[in-house]
């Protein structure tokens, strides 16, 4: 007999145990932007999605496993990377997209809960950081684009300009009462750009020319 090792959550599972897990993942995305991480109750997500709540504990074990799954699937789930044929618009999309799943009245109360699980759980915390490993794999190649075509200097390094682009979303967010617009988009794609063909997101020991 061989000992369990796998991670909560991290069998991908076809037919009814898909639908069950569909159904966990939304009742617990639910009851999170309801209440916060701080609240969230396996046996109350099993009510929620109606399924048993041993199923739930079973096989995601506890609240933060339960997170990981989450934020697993919302990483599978999310929109493919934009190719407008600028960087400016690429990274336009980008935040329009940032800005859109912050101001969702379900969504921003959700990555409020998600980030609160991070800062107190080292099992969120490591789901959180793959989520956002994850969109920056996925958004890199726009940067790449833009190095290939000659607006910003080679060596520029793609995760360090889409994070210029979404840090100012997500502390607005968390910081302001004021929740991220269009005009925060803009503005923090703005500086971005004005930043990558400066060179100031080059890595050390390559061309970090200014494109001319």
């Amino acid at each position: 007999m061989t000992s369990d090792t796998t991670a909560p959550g991290s069998i991908r599972p076809g037919g009814r145990t898909a639908r069950v897990r569909e159904a966990v993942l939304h009742a617990a995305g639910d009851l999170l932007a309801e209440r916060g991480y701080a609240h969230l109750d396996l046996g109350e997500v099993a009510a929620r999605a109606e399924v048993g709540k041993t199923t739930v504990y079973r096989r995601w074990r506890t609240p933060a496993g339960l997170v990981a799954d989450l934020l697993v699937d919302m990483a599978e789930t999310s929109l493919p990377h934009s190719n407008t044929g600028s960087l400016r618009g690429d990274l336009l999309a980008n935040a329009r997209l940032v800005t859109k799943t912050l101001t969702d009245p379900r969504q921003g109360r959700l990555f409020r809960a998600l980030i609160a699980a991070g800062t107190t759980d080292d099992t969120a915390a490591a789901a959180l950081h793959a989520f956002y490993d994850t969109r920056l794999t996925e958004w890199s190649p726009c940067v790449e684009y833009a190095v290939t075509r000659g607006e910003i200097p080679s060596g520029t390094d793609p995760r360090a300009v889409l994070s210029a682009v979404s840090a100012p979303l997500y502390y607005r967010l968390l910081t302001s009462a004021t929740p991220p617009d269009e005009a925060a988009a803009t503005a923090a794609v703005a500086a971005a750009v004005i930043a990558a063909e400066a060179g100031v997101f080059t890595t050390e020991g390559t061309d970090s020319q200014p494109v001319r």
